[in-house]
């Protein structure tokens, strides 16, 4: 039986993979977006850029839920996967060293070990996925299990495994030559031949040993005299030449017989694990992704397969929703926010206090529509979500081209590159962007990049220190509305007597509230400070009376 079914754990069948691969389905989201958020330890892997996995198309994305929906419910898919990882590797690096080489006993032996690879790994996950096929949900893991089950118990694995069993034990058994060779008239070499392969080594010595052992005519495996060329003062040319002679002997022994191993190996073995090799990378993201989850769920946290949307309703809607990283570092309960973008508001101006929640929560929105994605359940009680073509993040940087250009400058740059690349279906996330200049240009540049923004019609979050940015919202959304722009409006994260609440509310800042709680809080304001002359003022008459 031989594999003929293109298998993928990510891409429904070969024609979503091959519009994918063209860029048609493919979202821009590049690593150093993942790790700007906070995702680099969770979902990146070492054998391929997870960039080359984000879809825009809702089919692929559903189809990749219900295999993450397996993978996290049956921890045994993941382990029965990961348990062939070291041998697909083997067979990888295996490969890597045979390319190129001519028929020869090594390549032979190279087959050999191959075949012992492959079966190797075809029984392991036949092990690991025992007694799941009844268990998981998802079509392709289902065909999968199938897949292996039937290689396991076809005739021609089966004498392939007896074939393989016999040969290889011939070939391993193989332990020493015996090598005849004819003299001429002078005692010089005349011919040479392999006479025997023997199951035992031959044994050092010298014709003394051999008399002193009293089995000198039937002890054929004792050497009585070393062949000059693997003396030790023999140079290494010498030493070759003769290794080269036998190896020419031994692979005119073998050719016959083995010869037609490496056949199969190209006809059915490369076949059979070449479909493992090629999900290899997909395996090693579902199953970090879904160790991920499953960290989330142990911690306590929610987490749910998203809704999906098509792209052009520009959809995100969420209830309950955080930042994973956050959650998984903190060591007490985090806050849950709600947030929706509608037509009232694809781009929000997030204000509020630092450390307030300003850039955790600007975070979790790129966080959850990288997730959703890749097909994985997202950090939320609930989430309507539609794909993005990209997703860009400006985010304060210690690095960068600040000497030439000067610390405004290089935020400039920045935003030009990304300016240049953004669309109506992406979204875009800023956080303290220009705080590097003062309040009076920063406020003019971000008005035209705010208008800028609503014109194209994206989705997105300038988390910001400039308050008075989203109390000149009207005149922004005034501004962009003569062009079609969408609308532009506010977040702001919350102080509660005086401490901050984690809590993101979609309404105007109150710059003031937030000074007078600041001011009461440590008891610096107006009043109190009124309030402590009076106090002092009568205990100093009480003390004088």
């Amino acid at each position: 039986m031989i594999i003929k079914d293109s298998y993928s754990l990510l891409y429904p069948d070969d024609a979503s993979r091959a519009e994918h691969d063209s860029g048609k389905l493919k979202a821009d989201i590049s690593e150093d977006v993942i790790s700007s958020v906070g995702l680099e330890d969770y979902i990146l892997t070492r054998s391929v850029s997870v960039s080359e996995f984000f879809s825009t198309d809702t089919r692929t994305i559903e189809f990749r839920q219900g295999v993450f929906a397996d993978v996290i419910d049956i921890p045994q898919l993941s382990e029965a996967l990961v348990s062939v990882f070291p041998i697909l590797n083997d067979i990888i690096e295996l490969r890597r060293l045979d390319s190129g080489k001519s028929e020869s006993t090594e390549s032979y032996l190279t087959s050999i070990t191959e075949i012992e690879l492959y079966i190797s790994c075809i029984e392991k996950l036949r092990d690991g996925f025992r007694g799941l096929r009844e268990k998981v949900r998802s079509d392709v893991f289902a065909r999968l299990i199938d897949t292996i089950e039937t290689l396991t118990e076809s005739d021609y694995y089966r004498e392939l495994n007896e074939k393989l069993n016999e040969l290889s034990g011939r070939v391993r058994e193989i332990k020493s030559i015996t090598v005849g060779v004819n003299l001429d008239d002078q005692l010089r070499p005349r011919d040479a031949g392999v006479l025997s392969i023997n199951p035992v080594y031959f044994k050092s010595g010298d014709i003394i040993e051999k008399i002193l052992s009293f089995n000198f005519k039937n002890d054929e495996y004792t050497c009585i005299a070393p062949l000059v060329p693997f003396d030790r003062s023999q140079t290494e040319n010498q030493r070759m030449a003769l290794s080269h002679a036998f190896y020419s002997a031994i692979n005119d022994v073998f050719k016959s017989s083995v010869k037609g191993w490496k056949r199969i190996v190209n006809e059915y073995v490369l076949e059979n694990t070449d479909f493992l090799l090629r999900i290899m990378p997909e395996i090693e993201l579902i199953v970090k992704g879904a160790r991920f989850i499953s960290s989330l769920k142990k911690q306590g946290c929610s987490v749910s397969f998203p809704k999906l949307a098509p792209s052009g309703e520009k959809a995100f809607t969420a209830r309950g929703l955080y930042n994973p990283d956050v959650a998984l570092r903190a060591e007490s309960g985090i806050v849950k926010n709600d947030i929706s973008f509608d037509d009232r508001g694809r781009l929000f101006v997030l204000t509020g206090p630092n450390r307030g929640g300003k850039s955790v929560i600007t975070c979790a929105v790129g966080m959850s529509q990288i997730l959703a994605q890749l097909g994985m359940p997202v950090p939320a009680d609930e989430l309507t979500i539609s794909p993005v073509s990209s997703l860009y993040t400006h985010f304060p940087s210690e690095s960068g081209d600040t000497i030439d250009k000067g610390r405004l400058g290089e935020e400039c740059s920045r935003l030009s590159e990304i300016m240049s690349k953004v669309d109506g279906n992406s979204m875009i996330l800023l956080d303290e962007l220009l705080s590097s200049t003062g309040a009076y240009e920063a406020s003019y540049i971000a008005e035209d990049l705010l208008a800028g923004l609503s014109v194209i019609g994206c989705r997105g979050i300038f988390s910001t220190h400039l308050h008075e940015l989203a109390a000149r919202l009207d005149e922004i959304n005034s501004r962009s509305a003569e062009f079609g722009g969408v609308g532009v409006d506010s977040l702001v994260a919350e102080i509660e007597d005086g401490k901050r609440s984690f809590r993101i509310v979609r309404r105007r800042p109150d710059g003031k509230s937030y000074a007078r709680d600041i001011t009461d809080k440590y008891g610096i304001s107006f009043d109190r400070i009124v309030e402590k002359v009076r106090d002092d003022g009568s205990r100093k008459q009480a003390e004088d009376n």
